[in-house]
């Protein structure tokens, strides 16, 4: 069967991509809070979420990537290219004539080629200093 993409994802399976990706865990309902500000881009078969994509706007000019993830069975045949295709499509298409905005996101390590194929350029770089990021628990 074809993929589709939804625009919605349980909290639940949210962390089980997170967990099959190997990221950090966090509550479910700090997950839900998340995904219901995130815009969500999710790649189903069969109804089953199969790759996830979440963008993160402030409805000015940032826009952040926040997650790309395609579970490891189904890896290897281009879903994380339709997902990041779709998602890149989105941002265009809310712009109004003259906007732009600047399109950020963390690679996981290894991964950073994945991204320059859509235009990202690697930092550090003669233009940019490292990206940079904390987690930060409650006590």
């Amino acid at each position: 069967m074809e993929p589709v993409f939804t625009d919605m994802i349980t909290a639940e399976e949210y962390m089980e991509f997170r967990k099959a990706a190997g990221w950090s865990l966090f509550p479910l309902e700090q997950a839900q809070a998340g995904l219901s500000n995130s815009y969500i881009f999710c790649l189903r078969i069969d109804d089953n979420p199969i790759g996830l994509g979440r963008i993160v706007w402030d409805h000015g000019y940032v826009v952040y990537i926040a997650d790309v993830i395609v579970l490891p069975e189904y890896q290897g045949n281009g879903y994380g290219r339709m997902i990041m295709e779709k998602m890149m499509s989105a941002i265009r298409s809310w712009l109004k004539p003259g906007y732009k905005v600047m399109v950020s996101l963390l690679s996981a390590q290894g991964k950073e080629d994945f991204y320059v194929r859509f235009g990202f350029d690697k930092r550090p770089s003669d233009r940019f200093g490292c990206g940079m990021c904390q987690w930060i628990s409650a006590d």
